[in-house]
């Protein structure tokens, strides 16, 4: 008895001992019908919600991301209005130089000698 043959370990429990967690159950009581609608319910909840983000991205990939015809018309009217605004130092100097020339004119009529008048 030198040699004895070693004992066979224990055979493993069934998978569903292993797994057996309440928690794991909770869809055991739901009826079929109500997993159906909860499953179509999450979804149409992911297509809503994600559709329209996948279409812009999509757009913007293509790089073909079409601009709001209201919006493009805002923007125009502001780059006017920016245009019209670079105009206004231009005018302002314009009407710096008149008031300078206005102010010399008036300046030179109540510094000039008056002549007297004959027969007067």
């Amino acid at each position: 008895m030198l040699f004895q043959t070693p004992t066979p370990p224990p055979a493993p429990p069934p998978m569903s001992q292993v797994f057996d967690f309440p928690a794991l159950h909770w869809y055991q009581t739901i009826s079929p019908q109500a997993l159906t609608l909860i499953s179509l319910g999450v979804v149409v909840g992911v297509v809503i919600i994600f559709y329209p983000l996948m279409r812009a991205l999509a757009r913007r990939l293509e790089g073909r991301a079409a601009p709001d015809a209201a919006l493009m018309a805002e923007v125009e009217s502001l780059r006017q209005r920016v245009a019209e605004l670079e105009q206004v130092p231009h005018h302002v100097a314009e009407l710096e130089e008149r008031l300078d020339f206005a102010e010399r004119l008036l300046g030179q009529q109540r510094e000039a000698p008056r002549i007297p008048r004959e027969g007067a």
